[in-house]
């Protein structure tokens, strides 16, 4: 069921002030509106599973090894189907505190001190200090 005009004009709205006021998270929800896996991934995900089915009852009248590489071709082509595409060429971006995006690695770095293993650093120093002290 279409969304009337009205409705339309509502969510470009929502989408709007939602990308105003936290541009990191609009930008990563951007990426959900694909639906999910494209057509050519699902044939890809049928047919490697027709094959793999094919290739476990051949393993059943012969060698237990057939079976299981069968098996292994079916997880991996249903996986395969069920998994989204990759955006931008399979390299990492990441959408920075100011709204801009670039590729991981790039920009500032964070200050010492403040992450999680920074404080775990500190801690175990001033331990072998007052220990040895």
């Amino acid at each position: 069921m279409p969304l009337s005009e009205h409705e339309q004009r509502m969510l470009e709205q929502l989408e709007q002030a939602l990308a105003a006021e936290d541009p990191k998270f609009a930008s990563s929800m951007e990426g959900s509106r694909r639906g999910g896996p494209t057509r050519l991934r699902w044939i890809i995900g049928i047919v490697g599973g027709l094959v793999g089915l094919g290739l476990v009852l051949v393993g059943i009248n012969t060698t237990m090894w057939v079976g299981a590489a069968g098996f292994a071709v079916m997880v991996a082509s249903v996986a395969f189907a069920l998994t989204p595409p990759r955006r931008g060429g399979g390299k990492l971006a990441v959408v920075r505190d100011d709204g801009t995006t670039g590729p991981a690695g790039s920009g500032r770095k964070q200050k010492s001190g403040s992450g999680f293993m920074d404080k775990l650093d500190d801690r175990w120093d001033r331990r072998g200090r007052d220990n040895w002290s």
